[in-house]
């Protein structure tokens, strides 16, 4: 930010002009002004009271006086205790904005030259996507969108869990129940229809389970014995040894599910750039603790067992491959890592993966770092916590799962009935009408899930996320359409807005300044969210900017100014503010409306 880095520059000048202390200008670190006292940035002067041996206020009305006569950019001051508070000069926000105005590229930085790799999304193929699902597909595409704005080189890449006992399950229960059923004839999208005969392999399981605890097994024993569990476990050693019909069975089962996830990632707006399967990375997996063998950093127990021991690190041991031969998911997770790496040498490579697995990618760095992989310190668990919706916990196997599409689907419903009932829909077609509704749904859906911090579990209130009022996605779409309805009105009334048209203009209300200073954090704001990978801060940041904007909106004429000058600025602030809504919502994946 061009403006404090000379602001910063003026106080070491003060600082040495009027006490003769050096402080470089990057060690002086400024503030936003606290909205009650008078000023755009505070200098906070307690750490200097040593080196200059007085007060915190004196040297803070010494430097200001310095200031107020030397400094171009500061027009006034005022100290409060020991905080110098510095108001400044319209023309120095207005040449900002010009600034602004000017620069396409404002806000995103140059290439990075760093390469980062962002999985997310990793379904299963047995079950269709549910609200837990949502959240992490949000997380990792605007993770991966606000990485790109920071001048990295981003591949978003999907990991698909397409084979173990789960996927077997599903394929079992279909074996015997399913009658030859497709989703073409029973009119269901595949993913649900597959997700059917996971519920009923579970349904049909408990009830052997009941049945054996009844003839007096143990209740552990009579999960182990229970037929359909021995069958899938075959279905998986035949699967694994290449029995034809299994492999084509699943082949057809996975097929269906590929194309119900497709039609949820196009309704949601999310894509990737490649896709992994496990059933083509567990061998490579395989391969690896093979090295880890002959390298002595693994170990294998007396009944062929294979282990890696991480209590050094303060963890401790872990399985790497089962007595039979047969892999477990961190087998997988070490071959797909070197694949990934071997596609893409990426210097970051992100995980966007519930915080339940938190132990695990501990363990996956750590046998990496034992194998000594040259990408192995750059694994990153993007970590999240769990979604939440008023009435309890969702589970997958008792088939109460919140659902994606239908939670989807009731989110453009309740969209329709919001935006009909506010008469924002006159003189739409049908079809605008429809963009409109979906358009306002996943706003709001992804917003409200954007919003939070990653790591924190969260309640989401489909009611509550979809309010055109608070801190929500529709909100701040509708302060885009509104100001989309002004440019078009200045185009009709032909008043222009380049730079050039308000060159004299230099009378700043205090909210437009306010306005301009939200525009002007927009770099720093895209900085820190890549740094922090927490889309969150762009929410918040959008919010703060349509927030400002309304309050100018309220507060000042556009239309009824009669100076031109002070009208073309005003369009033009309003352009910028657009400008900045959109480029913030995209960067959590959501579209703005021009008209509502």
């Amino acid at each position: 930010m061009h403006l404090q880095n000379a602001i910063s520059q003026s106080i070491s000048q003060a600082l040495q002009a009027v006490f003769g202390v050096t402080v470089d200008a990057s060690q002086i670190a400024l503030q936003p002004t606290r909205k009650e006292f008078a000023g755009s940035f505070t200098f906070v002067t307690f750490p200097y009271t040593k080196q200059v041996g007085k007060g915190p206020e004196q040297i803070g009305q010494a430097l200001g006086e310095y200031l107020k006569e030397q400094a171009k950019e500061v027009k006034n001051f005022n100290v409060v205790k020991g905080f110098l508070n510095l108001e400044v000069e319209e023309r120095e926000w207005l040449d900002l904005f010009r600034g602004i105005m000017t620069d396409e590229k404002y806000g995103f930085g140059e290439p990075s030259g760093r390469n980062v790799m962002v999985e997310y999304s990793s379904p299963n193929t047995n079950k269709p996507l549910h609200l837990g699902h949502l959240r992490n597909n949000f997380l990792g595409y605007s993770v991966s969108e606000i990485l790109k704005a920071n001048g990295h080189e981003v591949m978003k890449v999907n990991l698909v869990n397409d084979r173990g006992i789960h996927i077997c399950k599903s394929m079992l229960a279909y074996e015997k129940l399913g009658n030859g059923e497709t989703p073409e004839s029973s009119g269901l999208k595949g993913d649900h229809l597959v997700g059917k005969y996971y519920v009923l392999f579970d349904k049909n399981y408990k009830e052997q389970i009941d049945a054996l605890v009844g003839q007096g097994m143990d209740k552990e024993e009579a999960k182990k014995k229970a037929p359909w569990m021995l069958e899938a476990q075959e279905m998986l050693l035949k699967w694994e040894q290449g029995d034809a019909h299994v492999v084509n069975l699943w082949k057809t089962m996975n097929s269906w599910v590929y194309a119900g996830f497709d039609e949820t990632y196009r309704t949601i707006g999310v894509d990737f750039d490649k896709f992994y399967y496990e059933s083509q990375t567990y061998t490579l997996g395989k391969e690896l603790v093979e090295e880890g063998l002959q390298k002595e950093v693994f170990f294998k127990k007396d009944n062929g067992s294979v282990w890696v021991d991480l209590t050094g690190e303060g963890l401790d041991e872990k399985l790497l491959l089962r007595a039979d031969g047969t892999s477990v998911y961190i087998t997988q997770d070490l071959g797909t890592a070197q694949l990934k790496y071997d596609d893409f040498p990426y210097d970051q490579s992100v995980y966007v993966v519930a915080d339940e697995q938190n132990y695990h990618f501990q363990v996956l760095k750590a046998a990496l770092k034992k194998l000594g992989k040259p990408y192995a310190d750059g694994i990153y668990h993007l970590s999240y916590g769990m979604v939440d919706l008023p009435s309890g916990k969702m589970k997958s196997r008792e088939g109460t799962v919140v659902d994606a599409d239908e939670l989807v689907q009731e989110m453009i419903d309740t969209a329709r009935q919001q935006t009909e009932e506010l008469g924002k829909i006159e003189g739409f077609t049908p079809e605008q009408a429809q963009e409109l509704y979906h358009t306002l749904a996943m706003g709001a859906l992804k917003y409200f899930l954007l919003k939070v911090d990653p790591k924190k579990r969260m309640l989401f209130n489909p009611q509550e996320s979809i309010d055109f009022r608070g801190n929500t996605g529709p909100f701040v779409q509708y302060t885009h359409a509104r100001i989309s309805a002004i440019l078009r009105k200045a185009g009709e009334m032909g008043i222009t807005y380049e730079p050039a048209s308000f060159d004299n203009f230099d009378n700043l209300h205090e909210v437009e300044q306010e306005v301009i200073t939200q525009l002007v954090n927009f770099p720093a704001v895209v900085k820190e969210a890549g740094n922090l990978y927490a889309p969150s801060i762009i929410a918040n940041y959008a919010y703060e900017l349509a927030k400002a904007y309304n309050r100018f909106y309220q507060e000042i004429s556009i239309f009824n100014e009669t100076d031109e000058q002070a009208r073309s600025f005003r369009v033009a602030l309003s352009a910028m503010v657009a400008r900045f809504v959109r480029e913030s919502m995209k960067l959590l994946g959501i579209e703005v409306p021009e008209r509502m």
